[in-house]
């Protein structure tokens, strides 16, 4: 579990010398045609998020190493797929890397498409029960040694004392070694974002509900 950022007071910084840590931020995406609603927030929201790294810096330490989801390249070949996967992560990261920061290419690229694809499957639906266990078997595997290479690649990349900057969706399974120092990153903005999200879709079903009791009261 990560520490509370608000709980890190100056004095404490003491104790994280010489440790290593990771703060670990959710990767929100704009999509394609988000409403202006859902763009205001999200970017609020890195804007906080931009700030609470910033806090972590000053009491925990600097970050020396960036790892980010799907990306399986190092250095500037690999910001540049950022910027075209996630603006807004592409700025903070950049921003470390100007500041002497590393970008450790932390995914695995076989593992991340086999996901993807496996994912795309599960959604397409299914009207065999065996099929659908099968393939959320294979996912789930794929999904398991994808976060252990994850994990094992920031083990063998993140010296001691160092600080490392992780982007990754929420309701990931990646297990950091015991002695790496946990901390997330939890902007207020965060909460807002969710709950506009279920907002939105508890009235897409009410509409679609509603749609569905017209065409048969037209019957």
């Amino acid at each position: 579990m990560g520490e509370e950022l608000g709980r890190i007071t100056k004095p404490e910084a003491e104790k994280f010398q010489g440790k290593r840590k990771i703060y670990v931020v959710p990767l929100l995406f704009a999509g394609q045609e988000a409403p202006a609603e859902y763009l205001s927030k999200l970017s609020t929201y890195w804007m906080q998020a931009s700030q609470q790294i910033s806090r972590l810096e000053a009491t925990a330490g600097m970050v020396k190493r960036i790892y980010h989801e799907a990306i399986s390249e190092p250095g500037e070949e690999g910001l540049k797929i950022i910027e075209q996967l996630n603006p807004s992560s592409y700025q903070i990261a950049n921003e470390k890397c100007d500041q002497d920061a590393v970008l450790e290419a932390v995914d695995d690229k076989e593992l991340a498409d086999e996901l993807m694809d496996w994912e795309r499957f599960m959604l397409s639906g299914f009207i065999s029960q065996k099929v659908s266990n099968t393939v959320a078997q294979f996912y789930n595997e794929a999904s398991k040694k994808r976060y252990e290479h994850m994990a094992k690649w920031v083990d063998e990349t993140l010296q001691e004392g160092e600080a490392g900057l992780l982007f990754i969706r929420a309701g990931h399974t990646l297990q950091f070694p015991r002695d790496i120092e946990v901390f997330s990153v939890s902007p207020p903005a965060l909460d807002e974002i969710h709950r506009w999200l279920r907002d939105r879709a508890a009235e897409q079903q009410e509409e679609q509900q509603s749609g569905t009791e017209s065409s048969e009261e037209g019957l």
